[in-house]
């Protein structure tokens, strides 16, 4: 059955505009109506500071025409309208798509203002790698020091609802072609969650991935930091060859479970930044005991020890041990980082050492006991 455009537009005129109050096709709004045997295909403009509201009228726009037979393929799509006046104010805003393809380079990327830059890996995923590094983040905060976080695991971004952090980043800074960065408890943060939906999946090759962290790290204003912590991906991949090759990388430290299936990616990561000429700073081992909260019984249910003994075999600074609590999953749950919730319980400590340590071996501060006192020595 060929139905014909007079039938279409007849139906959808008993689908409503919730702006207007019209129906959608008084309302002027159907557009680019395309029927082809049993597929039919249009336009709903919309617009796009409204686009909420148009999400069910999509929706009720394909059931209702798709009622009028079985076999058809119906899509809609929802397109933003414009205007001349539009048009001259999109020319005035730079191209800062996320993912395009990565620019010639003549020396590698260190933005203005930043004086550490700081890689967190794992070699494998599940480890706790991206926990660790919003909690270092905010100690160092709290020590005194400006602290930037970047979410470098394009595929599957955390660190918004670790930092409990959500919104869009704006164009802005100096020129006006920057990308200004969203803040969290002291942090200034940057990650591909804030770019798309939350169940959104990023699909992209290689290049595209790898263009999207050259502008991570040379269009967002970070501004002044004493350090940058960047959270990989797990792997040796695309994401950690890029910012190694692209990027003045100050150093890195390895974060693994002690049992030796983690232990066996861990010593990958390590040989990876090796032959990409970037400093290992030290290991961490995370989940290195549990303690239950009933009877106090200590069990240590990865294994005792593993990372400490393979920072020793490797001649690398043991930077300390974190334990599988339940408060840290809580807190990351929540959106609040346990060193913010509390920073002087037991659970915190092992974060606020490892941040200490940290501090000390890049000369970023003298640090004092408590959580305030900070000499600044950089």
């Amino acid at each position: 059955m060929l139905l014909s455009r007079e039938k279409i537009l007849s139906i959808l005129s008993n689908v409503k505009d919730p702006v207007s109050g019209k129906d959608l096709v008084t309302a002027n709004l159907i557009k680019s109506l395309n029927i082809k045997s049993n597929k039919i295909t249009f336009l709903i403009e919309i617009d796009p500071n409204k686009e909420e509201h148009y999400r069910e009228v999509q929706s009720l726009a394909q059931t209702a025409i798709k009622r009028l037979s079985d076999n058809l393929v119906v899509k809609v799509f929802l397109t933003a309208h414009s205007n001349k006046e539009e048009s001259k104010q999109k020319e005035k805003v730079p191209n800062l798509k996320i993912g395009r393809h990565p620019e010639t380079q003549t020396k590698k990327i260190k933005p203005l203002g930043v004086k550490r830059i700081i890689a967190i890996g794992s070699g494998k995923g599940g480890v706790g790698k991206s926990t660790l590094t919003a909690n270092i983040a905010v100690a160092l905060s709290k020590r005194g020091l400006k602290v930037g976080l970047l979410d470098a695991d394009i595929y599957g971004p955390s660190q918004p609802q670790i930092m409990g952090v959500y919104g869009k980043p704006k164009i802005g800074g100096p020129n006006g072609k920057s990308i200004l960065p969203l803040h969290g408890y002291g942090i200034t943060l940057m990650s591909m969650g804030f770019l798309v939906g939350v169940d959104e999946a990023v699909v992209w090759r290689g290049p595209m991935l790898m263009g999207a962290l050259q502008q991570f790290m040379g269009q967002v204003e970070w501004g002044e930091l004493d350090i940058l912590l960047i959270d990989l991906p797990p792997g040796t991949g695309d994401v950690q060859l890029t910012l190694a090759q692209k990027c003045e990388l100050d150093g890195a430290i390895i974060v693994s479970t002690p049992q030796d299936v983690a232990l066996l990616d861990a010593k990958k990561a390590m040989q990876m930044f090796y032959k990409l000429n970037v400093p290992i700073l030290g290991m961490v081992e995370n989940m290195s005991t549990h303690i239950c909260r009933n009877c106090g019984h200590e069990e240590h249910l990865f294994g005792n020890g593993g990372v400490q003994t393979e920072a020793n075999k490797a001649r690398l600074d043991f930077l300390g041990e974190i334990p599988l609590d339940i408060k840290v999953r809580e807190a990351s749950d929540l959106g609040k980082p346990l060193v913010f919730v509390d920073f002087n319980c037991p659970q915190s400590s092992a974060f606020v050492q490892i941040a200490d340590k940290l501090s000390k071996k890049l000369n970023l501060a003298n640090i004092s006991v408590g959580t305030s006192t900070t000499t600044r020595s950089i």
